[in-house]
């Protein structure tokens, strides 16, 4: 059996409780060791065979993966964050597919959750965005033309923006020719939740020269949205007085 587990977005405690579990059962974790926090791997078994997929190809991962449901032992694929967003499973999935290998997923916490949680965030303020975009600028994975970064721009949504430290200057560029204004506010953070974090908040503008000054070139995820300075925002209904839900009547006013 293999489990492909989401790491979370760094710090060792930011793992699920059914995640710590599987590291704790499996014969066999195969990591990706350029971006997990090799700490988690504290939670392994004192025998279990470990393997850093950083070096390794996609054959080479599934003939470990192969040689371990041989030996009726379980393998864990350890991804960072949450697998689901830039994991790169779907192509493994296939190939135990067709291996005739089963599989199940365990979630993990993305690093756009993680930064909220490092800047007490809320990316839906009411008034402000109810939407939160998840996107990449383009590099040796294309991105659909249909979802530009200008698209999305357009929207004056909360945007998330991985895997984009080395194109700032361009970023900026487009996300200003999208619509959003260059004062907009924009937060850079570097590995969310790993103990030598560092978070910035910036505009749009001065986006690239705040990466320059403190020497950020790549792990780091871009916010844009006006809910980062969360000012000018309408308060929720949920807890409003003259408002009724299932749970409570509203209150004469």
């Amino acid at each position: 059996m293999v489990y492909f587990v989401g790491a979370g977005t760094g710090a060792v405690d930011l793992i699920t409780v059914r995640g710590m579990r599987l590291l704790e059962q499996a014969d066999v974790i195969i990591y990706a060791g350029s971006l997990v926090n090799p700490e988690l791997l504290q939670y392994a078994n004192k025998d279990c065979e470990i393997h850093d997929s950083a070096k390794m190809t996609l054959e080479e991962v599934l003939t470990i993966i192969q040689k371990a449901e041989a030996e009726g032992k379980l393998t864990v694929r350890l991804h960072t964050g949450e697998p689901s967003i830039y994991g790169a499973v779907r192509e493994q999935m296939d190939e135990l597919d067709r291996l005739g290998i089963f599989y199940e997923s365990c979630p993990g916490v993305s690093a756009c959750f993680g930064a909220a949680a490092s800047l007490n965030l809320e990316y839906t303020l009411p008034g402000i965005s109810q939407s939160l975009i998840i996107t990449r600028m383009e590099g040796r994975t294309k991105v659909p033309e249909k979802e530009s970064i200008e698209s999305f721009a357009a929207h004056q949504a909360s945007m998330a923006i991985y895997l984009s430290t080395g194109m700032l200057k361009e970023l900026s560029e487009r996300l200003v020719a999208g619509g959003y204004r260059k004062e907009t506010p924009t937060a850079l953070v570097y590995k969310a939740t790993w103990p030598e974090e560092e978070a910035y908040i910036c505009t749009i503008e001065t986006l690239y020269d705040t990466a320059k000054e403190h020497g950020i070139t790549k792990t780091a995820l871009v916010l844009v949205g006006e809910v980062i300075t969360h000012q000018n925002y309408k308060k929720s209904r949920l807890y409003a007085a003259d408002f009724s839900t299932e749970f409570r009547q509203a209150k004469e006013m």
